[in-house]
């Protein structure tokens, strides 16, 4: 088969890397398809692996121990079925970027075979592999930075997940390969030598999360190309380190949890209009300080395209600058916290009124469909007819109540109209 062919058909099925489903379909082709699927599928072969796929994949795992492996673990009591002496087809595992420690932690637990849980890691780190996402569950104890080719098969890592509370003689270990890293995400409180390390680094570093707050302010404010920051807190954490912290370049922003809201503010203020995602889901802010987030929004986001926040009663007169401001617009989740009272019909006349020329996706938080009026629904549905048709989710308490019966008759009406493309329903329970 001619390079150019090859090249032209990998890349096609290469645009299918998140779709487990089609490129399942894409191996049974023939060979030739098979074989360029394989190393696209098991580049990552963690995502969208389902509870039931578990066994599979780790009795495929197991046809590549070694005979000598497989030795081992029969004289401490492992007994192996014959199929299980089977070569696989392919060295999947040399296909493999990612290396998921919690997935494989996952899979040896339920699996109840924990006598092969070092064989198996052994599989993936050594000197034969290189990966560049690696993840490390919270309590991991296993002592990888002992094994043979640890260094050499990280060395390449850009993506980090970890907990700082990691045995501290793994964490050295991954402090000096640090140099390449450019996506972290951190759980519980910082370790201090790590962050030393990675403010070396810390330029090269385009995404970052982090939970619970940080000790010192140092590292935070050495991330200045950071383009994606996700920040989750715990209740009475004061985040100090976001009071002066300066992010001009970036894109992405997601927020949960307990952190102040004059520091959420500060952070969008100082970004350059780059901006394009902000996701806020938290429920401790007053009237005021959520009106400061929504200011902070459509004062400094020209270009912002994605929108989760809670809007308080009290400010919905603010989404009407918002949404003018905010002209590249394409979809807007309004979340509702605890048993906040949201005017439902004001937010519509606003929406129907002043949304962008691209805003159609959206997602409505309420605790059933009583808070809605259904004249003000139809009327925004009516309203929209102009406009590109909507993708629309409900989220709250299904009751199947005369009303709830003639908000679907509703929803139907519109959908043979054209005005609703698609809708959905989540239940809040």
């Amino acid at each position: 088969m001619p390079k150019l062919i090859f090249d032209l058909l990998y890349d096609i099925i290469n645009e299918f890397h998140n779709d487990r489903k089609t490129l399942l379909s894409c191996l049974s082709v023939n060979k030739f398809w098979c074989e360029i699927t394989v190393p696209i599928l098991w580049r990552n072969p963690w995502n969208n692996l389902t509870v039931s796929n578990e066994k599979f994949l780790l009795n495929l795992l197991i046809k590549h121990l070694s005979d000598e492996s497989r030795n081992n673990l029969k004289n401490q009591g492992i007994r192996f079925s014959l199929n299980s002496y089977k070569k696989p087809l392919f060295n999947y595992i040399s296909f493999c970027k990612h290396l998921d420690l919690c997935r494989i932690h996952g899979l040896v637990i339920r699996s109840e075979m924990f006598i092969i849980y070092d064989e198996i890691l052994r599989l993936f780190i050594n000197e034969n592999n290189k990966f560049t996402y690696l993840y490390i569950p919270l309590d991991f104890n296993r002592p990888i930075h002992l094994f043979p080719g640890f260094k050499f098969c990280l060395s390449d890592i850009e993506f980090l997940s970890c907990s700082t509370s990691l045995d501290k003689s793994i964490l050295s270990g991954l402090i000096g390969m640090c140099k390449y890293i450019r996506k972290l995400e951190l759980r519980i409180k910082f370790n201090e030598a790590l962050e030393l390390s990675l403010i070396k680094y810390a330029r090269r570093i385009q995404s970052f999360s982090l939970t619970k707050s940080p000790n010192t302010t140092d590292f935070l404010s050495h991330l200045f190309n950071l383009t994606s920051l996700r920040l989750n807190g715990d209740y009475g954490e004061e985040w100090n380190c976001l009071k002066h912290l300066s992010l001009p370049f970036l894109q992405t922003l997601k927020i949960g949890g307990f952190i102040q809201a004059k520091y959420l503010a500060n952070i969008i203020k100082s970004t350059k209009g780059y901006l394009n995602k902000i996701n806020i889901d938290i429920d401790h802010h007053s009237d005021i300080n959520n009106q400061r987030i929504i200011q902070a929004i459509y004062r400094n986001c020209p270009n912002l395209k994605r929108l989760k926040l809670e809007i308080k009663n009290n400010n919905i007169s603010e989404l009407e600058p918002l949404l003018r401001s905010c002209k590249y617009l394409n979809k807007l989740h309004i979340l509702k916290r605890n048993n906040a009272i949201t005017n439902w019909n004001n937010c519509l006349k606003v929406l129907s009124k002043s949304s962008p020329t691209n805003l159609s996706k959206f997602k409505f938080d309420c605790r059933d469909i009583d808070e809605f009026q259904l004249d003000s629904l139809e009327l925004f549905f009516d309203n929209w007819k102009v406009r590109q048709p909507m993708i629309l989710q409900f989220n709250f308490y299904i009751n199947l109540n005369i009303k709830y019966k003639d908000f679907m008759r509703l929803i139907d009406k519109y959908k043979k109209k054209g005005n609703i493309k698609y809708f959905v329903i989540k239940s809040a329970i």
